[in-house]
C-alpha cells in the first residue's frame, strides 16, 4: 500500500537536494517602480497644467475634481495598455481580512459593431461590487447587494503581474450603498486625517511652519515557508494554516542555530524572486534573514506614509503566496502554525513626521527641540495607558491567541517599554521642580534634565514588550503575522489624536489664565507622565510576577478574543469614534460582530477538520498497525511461547488502543459541543461557547494524537512530521 506521506517527503527531499531554482537578483534601482503608476509617470501622461494642478491637489489635501480625474484615467489608461495590460479592477481590503478583486476588460464594443478601449474617470472613481456578499455585520441584508468601491488616490495604481497576465489595480476604499464603511482602508484613512489635525495644531506650539503631519510606518513580516508536497500532505494546514496535531521534532529552535543563519539556497532563490516582484511594485523591501524556528523567516521594507505602508504589506503577503508557489513552497502566514516552536508576528514600527521633515519622536539638540519630543512622546504614553484594552482589542483574533503570552511574543498585558535612559529621565521631568512663574527661558529649564543626544536604537530592546520605544519610533510588537496592520494602526492612530486634541485643551486652558506657553506645555507633560505611570514596564513580561504586578497596577490581561473585542462596543469606545469621525455607532457594532464571527468560524473549522483527520486518518492508520502487532502476537502464541516473551507487544497494543479510543471519543464529544454552541443565536456567546467549551477538546486530542505518532509505525503514519515540516527546505 502506498503511503502519500512519503511519496510528498521524497518530492520535497528531492528538491532540497537539487533546488532547480535559477533566479537573477535585479538591481533596486532598474525595477523599482517599474509597475506603479507614480507622479512622476503621471507627468509623462497628463498636460503640464493638469499636472500642476494635481500636484497641488495631492499636496494640499483636497478633493480631485473629476475635470482631473477624467484626465488621470486616460492617462492611467494609457500607461497601462502599453505594458500590456487588458484589465482593470478595483483593488480593496474587505472585512475577510485579505484583499480583494473584480476585473473589468477595457475593451468595450461601440455602436458600429467594432472594438474600442474605453477607461473613463467614472471607472476610475466609483465601481459597484456585492456588499451583501462580503461580511458585514448586519448593516446591508442579503437583499441590499449594492455597495460601491471609491477610489484612493493617495496610493498610486500598480500593475499585478502573473503568468496569466497583467492587470491594472487601483486601490480604493469599500464603502455600503448607505455610506458605512465594509473595509480596513476607509476608518484608516479618517483616523490619518485626525491625527493628522491634532498633531499640527501641537506642532505648531513650536513650529508655525508645520502644516502637516503623517504617521509613518515600518512593517516587519514574519513567515515560514513549507515544501508544497508537504503542506499538500496535511489537510490542517490546508484548511487552518496551522498544524493541528504533530508531536514537536527532537530538534526544535533550542540550539538557536537558525537565527541569523545562512540563509538555504532554495529559500533565497525565493526570496530573491520575492524581493524582485516587490521592488518592480514600489514595495521597497530592504531586509531578509532567518528567523529564530525552524523554516522561519522575515523580510522588512524601508518606512512609508502609513497608507501606503499598509497597502504595499497586504499586497506583499498576495506577492509571497504567488512567489512561493514558483518555488514549489507554501508561504504559511498564520500566527502559530507549529506547536514548540516560536510563531510569527507583524511588528508595527509607527512614527509622526512633519511636512518639514521632523520626525516628532526622534530627541533633539536643543531645549525647545526636547520639549517637542517629550511632548509627543509622553502623550502617545498616556493615549496608550488610557487605551491599553482598545489597543489590545485591535491585535485580538484566534490565531493570535495561539501566540499572545507565549515565550516568543509580547503578553495580552499592553506595557509600554521605554529603556533605562528614557525611564530615568521621566522620572526627573516629573521629580523636578519648576517655579510657577518665570522670566525667561532660561529660566524656565533651570534644574530640568536637558535630555542627551540619543542615538538611534539607544536602549536594549525588550522582546517581551507589546509597545516599545526604540530610539525614535514606537515598535507595536504584538501585531500578529496574518492581521491587515491597518486595524491596529487606526485604532494607534485615533487614541493618540484624541489624546492630543485634550492635551491642547489642557495647555489652552493654562495658557489663558496667564501661564506662559512653554510653561504650560510642561506642566502637562508632568502630569501626564505621572497619571501614565502604570503603563511602563522595563522588566520581563513573560514572568508570573508580572502578571501580578501588572494587575495591581490595574492593568488589564484579557487574554481571549470574544472578551477583548467587547471594548469596541463601550461606550467610552463609541463616543471616541464618533467624535474623530471613525466609525458610527453601527459602524462599531457591525465590527464587532464581524470580528466574533470570524472567531468562532475559524474554530468551527479546526474542529471539523480535527474531526476528519481523527476518524478517516489517524484511527485507521493506528488500526491498521494494531492488527498487524495482534497478528505478530497470534503467531508468538502459535509457536507456545510464555506470555512474557510477547508483553511489551500487548502492552503496545493496549496503549494504541486506548489512545486511539480516547481520539475518537473525544472527537464525538467536541462534535456534540459544536452543535450545541451552533444553537446559541447571540454572537458573542456562540463566540465564548466556541473558545470555553469547543477549543480546549483541541489540545486534548492532540496529546493523545502525538502520543499515538510517537508508537505506531512511522512507515504507517499517514502526516508529513513536524521534522520534515521544519527541516526539509
Amino acid at each position: 500500500m502506498s503511503n502519500f506521506r512519503f511519496e510528498s517527503v521524497n518530492a520535497a527531499s528531492a528538491r532540497h537536494a537539487s533546488p532547480e531554482e535559477k533566479v537573477e537578483t535585479k538591481r533596486a534601482l532598474d525595477i523599482y517602480g517599474k509597475n506603479v503608476f507614480s507622479i512622476a509617470k503621471m507627468k509623462d501622461y497628463l498636460p503640464k497644467t493638469t499636472y500642476k494642478e494635481l500636484t497641488r491637489t495631492i499636496e494640499e489635501g483636497e478633493p480631485i475634481t473629476r475635470e482631473i480625474a477624467e484626465f488621470i484615467s486616460q492617462a492611467m489608461k494609457a500607461w497601462a495598455i502599453g505594458n500590456g495590460v487588458s484589465h482593470y479592477t478595483h483593488w480593496f481590503q474587505p472585512l475577510t481580512g485579505s484583499t480583494a478583486e473584480k476585473h473589468d476588460a477595457f475593451f468595450e464594443p461601440d455602436e458600429n459593431g467594432e472594438a474600442i478601449e474605453k477607461f473613463t474617470a467614472d471607472a476610475l472613481v466609483q465601481q459597484e461590487p456585492d456588499a451583501s456578499s462580503f461580511p458585514n455585520g448586519g448593516i446591508r441584508n442579503t437583499f441590499e447587494a449594492r455597495g460601491y468601491t471609491a477610489w484612493d488616490p493617495s496610493s498610486p495604481a500598480f500593475i499585478y503581474e502573473t503568468s496569466a497576465g497583467k492587470t491594472l489595480c487601483i486601490p480604493t476604499v469599500f464603502v455600503s450603498y448607505t455610506g458605512e464603511s465594509l473595509d480596513y482602508k476607509a476608518p484608516l484613512l479618517k483616523a490619518i486625517n485626525a491625527i493628522d489635525n491634532a498633531a499640527t495644531e501641537v506642532a505648531q506650539y513650536f513650529d508655525k511652519s508645520v502644516t502637516k503631519v503623517n504617521p509613518s510606518l515600518g512593517i516587519e513580516q514574519e513567515y515560514f515557508l513549507v515544501d508544497l508536497a508537504l503542506y499538500h500532505g496535511r489537510p490542517d494546514l490546508q484548511f487552518t494554516g496551522r498544524t493541528l496535531f504533530g508531536h514537536m521534532s527532537a530538534k526544535g529552535q533550542q540550539l538557536e542555530d537558525h537565527y541569523f543563519g545562512a540563509i538555504p539556497e532554495r529559500v533565497l532563490a525565493f526570496m530573491v524572486d520575492l524581493e524582485n516582484e516587490a521592488l518592480k511594485l514600489g514595495i521597497p523591501l530592504k531586509t531578509r534573514h532567518n528567523e529564530v524556528a525552524p523554516s522561519q523567516f522575515e523580510c522588512a521594507p524601508m518606512f512609508e506614509e502609513i497608507n501606503l505602508a499598509i497597502d504595499h504589506n497586504q499586497l506583499l503577503m498576495n506577492l509571497m503566496e504567488q512567489v512561493a508557489i514558483r518555488h514549489n513552497f507554501k508561504v504559511l502566514l498564520h500566527e502559530k502554525p507549529y506547536s514548540g516552536v516560536n510563531g510569527s508576528g507583524k511588528h508595527n514600527n509607527w512614527s509622526l513626521i512633519t511636512n518639514t521633515g521632523v520626525n516628532l519622536l526622534s530627541p533633539g539638540k536643543t531645549p525647545k527641540n526636547n520639549l517637542m519630543f517629550l511632548t509627543f512622546f509622553v502623550n502617545t504614553i498616556k493615549a496608550v495607558y488610557e487605551h491599553a484594552d482598545l489597543l489590545r482589542a485591535s491585535i485580538a483574533s484566534h490565531s493570535n491567541d495561539h501566540r499572545l503570552g507565549a515565550n516568543e511574543a509580547p503578553p495580552a498585558i499592553i506595557s509600554i517599554f521605554l529603556g533605562s535612559k528614557l525611564d530615568e529621565l521621566l522620572e526627573e521631568v516629573e521629580s523636578a521642580r519648576v517655579a510657577k512663574k518665570v522670566k525667561s527661558e532660561a529660566n524656565l529649564w533651570h534644574g530640568i534634565p536637558k535630555i542627551p543626544e540619543l542615538k538611534l536604537d539607544n536602549t536594549d530592546r525588550n522582546r517581551t514588550s507589546p509597545f516599545a520605544f526604540t530610539g525614535n519610533k514606537f515598535e507595536f510588537r504584538a501585531v500578529g503575522s496574518s492581521a491587515n496592520s491597518a486595524l491596529p494602526m487606526t485604532i494607534l492612530n485615533a487614541i493618540v489624536a484624541a489624546q492630543l486634541i485634550e492635551f491642547k485643551a489642557e495647555v489652552d486652558k493654562q495658557i489663558k489664565k496667564g501661564t506662559k506657553k512653554d510653561l504650560a506645555l510642561l506642566n502637562v507633560v508632568r502630569k501626564y507622565i505621572k497619571d501614565s505611570k502604570a503603563i511602563r514596564f522595563e522588566g520581563n513580561g513573560y514572568s508570573e510576577e508580572w502578571a501580578k504586578e501588572a494587575e495591581a497596577r490595574g492593568l488589564s490581561n484579557i487574554k481571549s478574543t470574544p472578551k477583548a473585542l467587547d471594548v469596541y462596543v463601550t461606550e467610552e469606545s463609541l463616543a471616541l469614534f464618533e467624535k474623530l469621525g471613525i466609525y458610527s455607532k453601527r459602524e462599531s457594532e457591525a465590527r464587532h460582530e464581524i470580528l466574533l464571527e470570524n472567531f468562532y468560524k475559524k474554530l468551527q473549522i479546526e474542529a471539523r477538520v480535527i474531526g476528519d483527520m481523527v476518524n478517516s486518518q489517524i484511527a485507521p492508520a493506528c488500526f491498521r498497525y494494531q492488527n498487524e502487532l495482534i497478528t505478530n502476537v497470534k503467531g508468538l502464541q502459535d509457536l507456545g511461547l510464555t506470555q512474557e516473551t510477547y508483553s511489551s507487544q500487548l502492552n503496545h497494543v493496549e496503549r494504541i488502543s486506548t489512545h486511539a479510543n480516547t481520539i475518537l471519543e473525544k472527537a464525538e464529544e467536541m462534535r456534540q459541543a459544536r452543535k450545541k454552541a451552533n444553537n446559541i443565536e447571540d454572537v458573542r456567546e456562540r463566540a465564548i461557547a466556541y473558545d470555553e467549551i469547543v477549543k480546549p477538546y483541541f489540545d486534548e486530542i492532540r496529546y493523545h494524537v502525538n502520543k499515538l505518532e510517537k508508537i505506531v509505525d512511522d512507515a504507517k503514519w499517514p502526516l508529513p512530521k513536524l521534522r520534515e515540516l521544519l527541516f526539509i527546505h
